[in-house]
């Protein structure tokens, strides 16, 4: 399979990355097509639909290995990441074939730009330049099951929201929305707990440096990469 673009945003790497589209609407990106797809033909239509649907490959971490190395058990950080569960029955990453699927909302279509159709979209859980293998309309009739039967995931997780202090000291230049958002929504694993760890997060062009005691995590240290 050929990549038909790739998807630009402020995620950097994969920690801090929200563990499912939508949880954090406040991170904007932006899709750039392959020049071999460049054709505003391609995009016709697709500004009539509110939301689509992005096909696309883990193209970092342990995901990117050969199948070879991949695991019929994982452990869901929904679960605590203590209790293993079989790979089909989870959204890791870590599966034999590294592929993703995220709904997202269309924020905007611009057909005819320098760089060919730009989609512009909002609640991607995609880290920046990762490649997009397809994009489909989300159609509600079809695609929305609310009496569908969920397992451990049958209703949205208790968001552990955070107080941020130090919001201050962030440069003019970075979202600060949309960072303060994915700081609130608690990036640590949840098995990590450890109130004098210093954790980092690079967003943008910074490296964000914190620490979290109870519900508050503190920003002590930006450094530009």
């Amino acid at each position: 399979m050929n990549p038909i673009g790739y998807i630009h945003n402020d995620y950097k790497e994969k920690f801090g990355i929200p563990r499912q589209s939508g949880l954090v609407d406040e991170v904007v990106s932006r899709i750039v097509f392959e020049k071999m797809y460049r054709n505003p033909d391609a995009v016709r239509g697709l500004a009539e639909f509110s939301h689509i649907w992005l096909i696309w490959v883990f193209s970092e971490g342990f995901a990117s290995k050969k199948c070879t190395a991949w695991s019929p058990t994982v452990r869901p950080p929904r679960l605590g990441g203590n209790e293993r569960l079989g790979v089909w029955a989870t959204r890791s990453p870590n599966r034999p074939n590294p592929i993703g699927l995220s709904c997202v909302e269309l924020i905007s279509v611009e057909p005819d730009t320098p760089d060919g159709p730009i989609l512009t979209v909002r609640g991607a859980d995609l880290m920046n330049g990762t490649p997009l293998l397809d994009i489909k309309p989300y159609i509600a009739y079809a695609d929305a099951r609310p009496d569908a039967a969920c397992s451990y995931a049958s209703s949205s997780p208790d968001t552990h929201i955070l107080h941020i202090e130090g919001t201050e000291k962030l440069p003019s230049d970075i979202n600060k929305e949309a960072l303060i958002a994915v700081l609130a929504g608690d990036p640590r694993p949840s098995y990590q707990n450890d109130p004098s760890r210093s954790y980092g997060i690079i967003f943008g062009s910074y490296d964000i440096q914190f620490m979290v005691d109870n519900d508050v995590l503190r920003i002590h240290q930006i450094r530009q990469i």
